[in-house]
């Protein structure tokens, strides 16, 4: 690892993370929901989580996926450590997971999939 690199996982929290939220958007080949759709998702997760200093050094990492492999009823998104995957993740439904699980921690059942914590 390159003093860079240390640097920017620093920066963007990584030793402070508690919670990271996968969404799946920006799909080279989208089919759980429409590219704007995900896009759409993907720039109010970034905004909400900036507005909420919940990003950078607030305990929660977010990353853009191409793909989660259930492409079906999305965009698609999953929470670790608890390893909560949620479907129609649009901006109603992402706002309550910042607001249930990322910030009290209770995973929000109504658009859970299937949860499973990593070890």
């Amino acid at each position: 690892m390159t003093i860079a690199q240390q640097q920017i996982a620093s920066n963007i929290g990584v030793s402070v993370a508690r919670r990271h939220i996968f969404l799946c958007c920006d799909q080279t080949n989208p089919k759980c929901c429409e590219k704007e759709r995900g896009l759409a998702a993907w720039e109010f997760l970034k905004r909400r989580l900036k507005e909420l200093g919940l990003s950078e050094q607030g305990g929660t990492l977010r990353t853009k996926a191409n793909c989660l492999r259930i492409c079906e009823g999305g965009p698609i998104a999953v929470v670790y450590p608890e390893g909560a995957w949620y479907g129609q993740c649009d901006p109603l439904v992402l706002e309550r997971i910042i607001q249930d699980h990322l910030i009290d921690g209770r995973v929000v059942i109504e658009y859970l999939i299937e949860a499973h914590p990593l070890a």
